[in-house]
């Protein structure tokens, strides 16, 4: 039998962060700061509960810098940041036992695993006489919210996003004072993040990222604000060009919860109001923030996206590409160069421009014929903005079975991408560097150049760079030849 939950105002609330390392905008925490009770911060890592979807390697290195930076504005409230390591459950069950919590505070997540975790945790504190309470913090609209106009789920974006802008975003008052309490008995039980290896150590692939990426609250806010000051003027179509930085990148941030979507959304329809030449450039961005909602919307009521194609009729698509096609776009040598130039970016930084993003998934499924979900699984250990939502999303989009998805019959050619959106080459220059001296004319089609300008850029093909691993015109009718046996079944 469930026990009765006190009403005792000593007895502490522990407040758990998941994916909403931040004080500032969330909901959850100042409803815990509201009882008046000693408010105890954790966080738990939880490899077990997420199965094969547990965080990949570039996620761990944001998080273990994320967690740092909380830490330290934790210590600066007053308190601790206490972390504590294995199956979510049982972890916060023994520390509501151990300092007499009878209320545990969190924001929801709502990934298929994270969501059966929230029941199961429910019944087991219960047991305890420990009540949970879940609040929205990661999404502007929870998903059970929006819906069409029979109450079902939306599978197109445009009618979403119209929905969902007559919607208010709610963004509660700040707090009047975040304070913290220590942990009364757990001081020398809490864990080291430094035990938890969460960066790697030899070799050190992620060495020069702490110059290239600042994870926290306080700099996810300095982001968004430089973003709205400058770069926000070109966004509309500055963002397709991979070599100009005038999109947020705030992707991570986001991700992590170091700063609220709806913060992110009020600042820059603001932005847009105060000066009305921004509007239009305010609006797309709005609606970039619409795609992520529409992400989370769809895989709330589709838990099935990571794994199965969203149209029945592509679970009979023959990818035929095997280990060496995927090695080889993994490594960045395919032999076309705004592809390696973007695979390469993923791995030196832990990122990659969302126009090659596309680039390169279209690539992998319609040129390669390699399935999606191998793509997934890659980006899914490399990003440092890795989400499961977007992820599934993204990818099958691009594959054409996703909802809304692109056409399959719509295949990027990756040659005329480069010339199109790196005309001057400086992106494929920057992470291709053995093609620097080839011409722009050849400089996405360097097998089309005549030995001589080979010969002066001093590269000789299959040896300092691979010719083409597919010839686009033979891949592009394969792909369409499997698209078509698929549709015919």
């Amino acid at each position: 039998m469930a026990g009765r939950v006190s009403s005792d105002s000593s007895r502490p609330v522990i407040y758990w962060f998941r994916q909403d390392l931040r004080l500032r905008d969330l909901r959850g925490l100042n409803a815990a700061m509201a009882t008046g009770r000693p408010v105890l911060a954790c966080y738990i890592l939880d490899d077990e509960s997420p199965g094969e979807w547990q965080m990949g390697a570039a996620s761990r290195w944001w998080l273990h810098h994320s967690l740092a930076a909380l830490s330290r504005d934790i210590e600066k409230a007053g308190g601790q940041l206490y972390l504590g390591r294995g199956r979510a459950t049982a972890v916060l069950a023994g520390m509501a036992s151990s300092c007499g919590a009878d209320l545990v505070c969190c924001s929801r997540q709502y990934e298929p695993w994270a969501r059966q975790l929230e029941v199961d945790l429910h019944a087991a504190l219960e047991q305890q006489g420990v009540e949970l309470k879940r609040y929205s913090g990661s999404l502007m609209w929870e998903p059970e919210t929006v819906s069409t106009q029979g109450g079902t789920p939306f599978k197109v974006f445009t009618p979403f996003w119209r929905r969902c802008r007559d919607l208010p975003v709610a963004l509660d008052p700040p707090a009047k004072r975040v304070r913290f309490s220590r942990w009364p008995q757990l001081n020398e039980q809490t864990e080291s993040l430094g035990d938890w290896a969460l960066c790697p150590e030899k070799p050190n692939w992620a060495e020069s990222w702490s110059a290239l990426w600042q994870p926290g609250e306080r700099h996810a806010h300095a982001k968004l604000e430089r973003f709205l000051a400058e770069a926000v003027a070109e966004y509309d179509t500055g963002r397709n060009y991979p070599s100009r930085s005038v999109t947020s990148r705030l992707s991570a941030h986001l991700h992590f919860g170091e700063i609220a979507p709806a913060r992110v959304f009020h600042a820059a329809r603001e932005a847009g109001q105060v000066n009305p030449a921004l509007q239009g450039e305010t609006d797309k961005f709005l609606s970039e923030l619409g795609w992520r909602e529409f992400s989370h919307h769809l895989l709330f009521h589709f838990p099935t996206l990571p794994e199965e194609a969203f149209k029945s009729d592509f679970a009979a698509f023959p990818w035929v590409g095997g280990a060496r096609e995927l090695q080889a776009w993994q490594q960045g040598r395919t032999g076309y160069p705004i592809v390696d130039a973007g695979m390469r970016e993923l791995w030196q930084t832990g990122y990659m421009h969302n126009r090659v993003r596309m680039v390169v998934a279209s690539f992998l499924c319609k040129h390669l014929l390699v399935s999606w979900r191998a793509g997934q699984r890659w980006f899914w250990d490399t990003l440092v903005d890795a989400d499961l939502a977007n992820n599934a999303c993204g990818w099958q989009w691009v594959a054409g079975s996703g909802a809304d998805a692109s056409p399959y019959f719509r295949i990027f050619n990756p040659t005329t991408q480069g010339e199109k959106f790196d005309k001057q080459g400086d992106y494929v220059r920057r992470w291709v560097p053995e093609l620097a001296s080839l011409p722009d004319r050849y400089l996405h089609q360097p097998w089309n150049a005549p030995a001589q300008v080979l010969q002066e850029a001093g590269i000789e093909l299959a040896t300092d760079y691979p010719l083409p691993i597919v010839d686009h015109r033979d891949a592009r009718e394969a792909a369409l030849a499997a698209y078509a046996d698929v549709r015919a079944r």
